[in-house]
C-alpha cells in the first residue's frame, strides 16, 4: 500500500551523516550529565562532544557543582554558561570526569588526543573516583589505528620524535601548557606495549593512549540509543555500574 501523502508530508527529512553525529553526541553528553548531581566536583573534556555537555550540565541548575576544565576552551565554555571552574589542586580528588574520545576499542583502550589537551585530560581522569567517556557510535572500533596524539617538549623534540619513530609534529599546535603536539602514525600492535614504549621515551610528556582500567563508563550513542559499557575502573560504591 502507498504512503498516505498526508502523513509523508508531516515526516521529518532523513538526518544527514554529519546531523546524526552530532544528535549521537548530544544524546551521550546528555546521559553522562545524568550522572552529576548536586554538590560533586567535576572533571570537564575537551572536544565536540564535550561542547554538547556542558550546556547539558548548565541545564540541570545543580547546586554546589565545582569543574576544572581540561582546556582554556573548556573553561570559557563553561564559564560563559554559568558553571563554577576552579584548579584541580583546589579541588583534589574529583567524583567523577567527563570526557570524548577519538577511537574506543573493544577491549576499553582509547586514543584521546585529537583536541591537543590529552595531558590535562590523563591527570584529570586519574584523579577522579569515575571516569566516563561519552562518543557517538563512529567511535567504536575493533582494533586502534594511528594517529596517536603525542605531547613533546620542545627542547629537542625533533630528536625525541626520531626516538619514537613514524612521528611528526602537528604543525605549530601548542598544548595548553605550551609544549608541541605530535603524532605517532606507526604501527599500534598491543596498545599496552606501545603506551610503554612512548610513556619511557624521554621528551615525551604524555600520549592519548589510555588504558581500560582508567575507564569506569563508556557511554556510546547510535541508531538505537545510548549503549552504556562498564569500564574497568571500579565505581565507587552507591553508584551502580555505569549508572
Amino acid at each position: 500500500m502507498a504512503p498516505d501523502r498526508a502523513t509523508a508530508r508531516h515526516q521529518p527529512p532523513p538526518l544527514s551523516n554529519t546531523e546524526a553525529v552530532a544528535h549521537h553526541k548530544r544524546e551521550a553528553a546528555q546521559a553522562a550529565a545524568m550522572m552529576v548531581d548536586d554538590g560533586m566536583r567535576v572533571g570537564l573534556g575537551t572536544g565536540s562532544t564535550v561542547a554538547y555537555l556542558l550546556p547539558a550540565l548548565a541545564e540541570r541548575n545543580l547546586r554546589g557543582l565545582r569543574c576544572v576544565a581540561t582546556s582554556p576552551a573548556t573553561e570559557q565554555a563553561a564559564q560563559a554558561l554559568g558553571l563554577t571552574v576552579a584548579a584541580l589542586d583546589a579541588l583534589g580528588e574529583l567524583d567523577i570526569a567527563i570526557d570524548g574520545a577519538d577511537q574506543i576499542e573493544e577491549r576499553g583502550w582509547l586514543v584521546k588526543g585529537g583536541g591537543a589537551a590529552q595531558t590535562r585530560e590523563k591527570i584529570v581522569a586519574a584523579a577522579s573516583r569515575r571516569f566516563v567517556v561519552i562518543a557517538s557510535a563512529e567511535k567504536a572500533v575493533s582494533a586502534l589505528h594511528p594517529p596517536v596524539p603525542l605531547e613533546v617538549l620542545r627542547f629537542g623534540a625533533m630528536r625525541t620524535l626520531a626516538e619514537v619513530g613514524e612521528a611528526r609534529l602537528r604543525g605549530d599546535l601548542e598544548s595548553p601548557d605550551g609544549n608541541l603536539i605530535a603524532d605517532y602514525f606507526g604501527p599500534i600492535g598491543d596498545p599496552a606495549d606501545l603506551a610503554a614504549r612512548l610513556s619511557a621515551t624521554p621528551g615525551v610528556v604524555e600520549h592519548g593512549l589510555f588504558a581500560p582500567d582508567m575507564v569506569s563508563c563508556i557511554l556510546i550513542a547510535g541508531e538505537h540509543g545510548v549503549e552504556r559499557r562498564a569500564g574497568e575502573k571500579p565505581d565507587p560504591p552507591g553508584t551502580g555500574a555505569c549508572g
